[in-house]
């Protein structure tokens, strides 16, 4: 396999957090190196992994591939034509199975997250692409975090993020995330919705290139409420929020609030840029109809781009080799645009 440097006008690594050592993170990364989801290196864009070598040796050998593996260390010129791994100090992972996360297993893959936002921070790299976590290994470890995105927010000092659901067909942004049913009508209020629609418009401005974006809010209730009939939320919570959002963004298209029924099929056939959804499986459920192997979770509102595959650590099927690394193929590509995006942006 041939061997290349990253020559000195190119762009700084991406960087690709290896997630829980004992899911199928590993193995995706060695499946997207060996070119099986047809992505292939870019010598401007060069990738490193931040994780543990031994433990990418061992999926190399679960799933048939032949990636060459070398240690990177901050500073030097990233490789392409290898898998470049810079191997974070973590407890030692030789014991670990495949399908049984711990303590050790959630401190190892919190590292590799505080690891590669440091390096971004310093200006070492462009982005973080991040493989799937446990929630609940994370806090056996210490951390008091639900998820990365509470993580990350943490860590980049950020008080407001919320989650992107990016597919070729559809774009879903979420106002309320992993939230009891019974919650959802206490946490809609108009602030919360306006705060989501502003930063749709801007991360679609500045990290999607998009300068005039269109965005769609959807309703709540069945029929957009029916005139009060099903529920009067559109009217005392959603339309006074599209009405503040609408006062302080002039180029954009906005609108709604629309039957969720419908403004998912219209997304889909050109008519938004993006859906705003009210609640997490309003948005999921449509959107992974879609992009179940091909979607891509973002985080609006960090100072760095962190996107991510849009499935979880799959314990069941891990160390049998089984793992599709499609997702993290587009999270890397998209990952590559926003940076880009960004930059032009800046300049």
């Amino acid at each position: 396999m041939h061997i290349t440097t990253q020559s000195k006008n190119s762009k700084k690594p991406l960087l690709i957090s290896m997630g829980c050592p004992a899911g199928i993170g590993p193995e995706i990364i060695l499946r997207l190196f060996a070119g099986e989801t047809g992505w292939r290196p870019d010598p401007a864009w060069p990738v490193v992994i931040v994780g543990d070598r031994g433990v990418l040796e061992r999926a190399g050998r679960i799933t048939g591939t032949s990636v060459p593996i070398s240690s990177w260390r901050p500073g030097e010129e990233a490789p392409t034509g290898v898998l470049a791994v810079l191997e974070v100090e973590s407890p030692a992972l030789d014991s670990l199975q495949w399908g049984r996360p711990d303590a050790a297993s959630g401190l190892a893959m919190a590292r590799y997250i505080e690891e590669a936002v440091a390096l971004i921070h310093e200006g070492r790299a462009s982005a973080l692409i991040t493989c799937p976590i446990s929630k609940f290994s994370l806090q056996q470890a210490g951390y008091p975090f639900p998820g990365h995105t509470e993580m990350l927010a943490s860590l980049t000092g950020t008080s407001t993020v919320h989650m992107m659901m990016a597919g070729p067909q559809l774009k879903v942004v979420l106002v309320t995330i992993h939230e009891a049913l019974k919650d959802i009508f206490t946490l809609l209020q108009p602030e919360a919705i306006t705060a989501c629609i502003l930063q749709t418009h801007a991360g679609l401005v500045q990290d999607f290139d998009c300068q005039k974006p269109r965005i769609a809010v959807a309703a709540l209730n069945p029929h957009g409420g029916e005139q009060g009939m099903f529920g009067d939320e559109e009217r005392r919570i959603i339309e006074p929020a599209i009405a503040a959002a609408r006062s302080r963004l002039r180029q954009a298209e906005l609108s709604g609030p629309w039957p969720p029924d419908t403004v998912f099929h219209q997304a889909c056939q050109g008519k938004f840029d993006a859906v705003i959804a009210m609640y997490h499986d309003q948005g999921l459920i449509p959107f992974k109809l879609l992009h179940f192997e091909d979607g891509v979770n973002v985080t609006l509102g960090l100072p760095i781009i962190r996107t991510s595959v849009d499935h979880g650590t799959a314990y069941d099927i891990a160390g049998q080799g089984l793992a599709k690394a499609d997702s993290l193929a587009a999270a890397v590509g998209l990952a590559q645009t926003m940076a880009a995006n960004r930059k032009r942006h800046a300049g």
